[in-house]
């Protein structure tokens, strides 16, 4: 078992043509501090509305108050939260003992020279959440995620190899990259989300095809060493 996500949907045909090619997870960046919306919240109702079963949409926000959180999973109709930003441990207890059935996803923004700060993160948040997902911070714009850009995979390894919850493979990853990243990191899934765009800022169907038959390969490899 593995899951395969994709970032920055735009609207429901660039949806279905990612569950129809297999993707597992489908992201909806919202209320971001960096980069723009792809699109409305009422245009992601609208397309989450069409999500079901074994798929899942995922909400990806910098909210940081747990009822704030809930409020907007439930404006969105989503259960799966993808927290990016900086959030206290407290308000992540608030958030599951209110609410269990909402899937939390905690952000491991990797900066290079940053992973005491993420083992305390953790360390102290592990109870709290269900699965974390590492990204890369891009110093040159400040964004957190969809930076096209790769970090080291084996500061990723190392979180890996300390977390006691499953942590998904994120940064810069596409067709040509992915098979290793996952040979070498060993995660429990992998997020894409510029790697699979064309220069309209679409979903592009070939390279989502390749990018989710080298994921399927890499997984094949590491399940029949």
């Amino acid at each position: 078992m593995y899951i395969i996500q994709a970032a920055g949907i735009i609207d429901l045909s660039e949806a279905q043509m990612l569950m129809d090619l297999g993707v597992h997870y489908l992201g909806f960046p919202l209320r971001l501090p960096v980069n723009k919306e792809d699109l409305t919240e009422e245009e992601a109702t609208e397309v989450i509305k069409n999500i079901h079963a074994p798929y899942k949409a995922v909400l990806i926000t910098y909210l940081d108050d747990a009822e704030e959180i809930i409020k907007f999973c439930d404006k969105l109709n989503v259960t799966v939260v993808q927290l990016h930003g900086k959030i206290e441990t407290v308000q992540l207890q608030k958030l599951k003992s209110n609410r269990p059935d909402i899937e939390v996803i905690k952000s491991l923004v990797i900066t290079g020279s940053n992973l005491n700060e993420l083992e305390n993160v953790i360390a102290e948040n592990s109870n709290w959440i269900d699965l974390y997902i590492t990204d890369t911070f891009d110093p040159e714009t400040g964004a957190s995620g969809a930076t096209g850009k790769t970090h080291d995979w084996n500061i990723s390894k190392r979180l890996i190899e300390l977390s006691p919850k499953p942590v998904i493979l994120a940064g810069g990853l596409n067709h040509e990259n992915v098979r290793e990243a996952i040979l070498t990191v060993k995660p429990f899934g992998v997020d894409v989300h510029t790697g699979i765009e064309a220069a309209d800022g679409r979903k592009d169907y070939n390279k989502t095809k390749k990018f989710i038959e080298e994921t399927r390969r890499a997984y094949k490899i590491l399940e029949n060493p």
